[in-house]
């Protein structure tokens, strides 16, 4: 029986990725999961939203700003997924969940390959279809998306031991708790950015006085 299951490090991501309802059982029941491989894919899903913003087709490209500016990318990628681990983790240490932060984040990151697959292969196809033949750039963007969120629903699930009820519970407080983070993140940044002046204002007016 164990056999059956000894994967190599990327199989164990093709069979959470294929079988959705038990993949992430068997993860968790062989206490399998690369920390390393997580922090790859999520550099793999930047890169995806990096090519969707530059590299899409002129005709379903809708980015209207020309100068690129990668921070709002690193946000979409990098920034929402750790906070959706801290987040998640967070939530569910109030509710009695198992998942640890290192299992939150190898799980989670699981969860995103197939919308990081069809994000690229979408972005492939809208440099050699035309406009009426959108069906298929939509059919793998919203594929990929659908997939992930089946997976993540199950890696959660998985993860924390819940019941399919209480996940769901979860994943929506989750979400509450991401925006509250992300506030007090912008709140935090903004304060940070106050002192800063402040400070450099002090500085360059006793440099101008030492100096006269």
């Amino acid at each position: 029986m164990d056999s059956m299951y000894d994967f190599s490090t990327l199989g164990w991501v093709r069979h959470v990725v294929f079988h959705p309802t038990e993949g992430f059982e068997d993860l968790r029941w062989k206490k399998q999961g690369s920390l390393k491989l997580s922090f790859v894919i999520v550099l793999m899903l930047f890169i995806a939203m990096v090519a969707q913003n530059r590299m899409v087709g002129y005709a379903y490209n809708t980015n209207t700003v020309k100068i690129f500016n990668v921070v709002p990318l690193v946000v979409q990628s990098v920034v929402y997924f750790a906070t959706w681990v801290i987040g998640n983790w967070c939530i569910c240490t109030l509710l009695d969940g198992e998942g640890t932060l290192k299992k939150i984040c190898i799980y989670s990151a699981y969860a995103l390959v197939p919308y990081i697959i069809c994000t690229y292969i979408a972005v492939i196809l809208s440099n050699f279809i035309i406009l009426d033949e959108s069906i298929w750039y939509y059919a793998f963007s919203y594929l990929g998306m659908g997939w992930s969120v089946v997976l993540m629903i199950s890696a959660m699930k998985a993860v924390h031991q819940y019941t399919m009820p209480k996940t769901l519970v979860s994943i929506l407080l989750t979400l509450i708790a991401m925006l509250l983070i992300l506030f007090l993140a912008i709140l935090l940044l903004s304060l940070f950015q106050q002192v800063y002046v402040f400070v450099y204002t002090i500085y360059t007016e006793i440099l101008y006085r030492v100096r006269g």
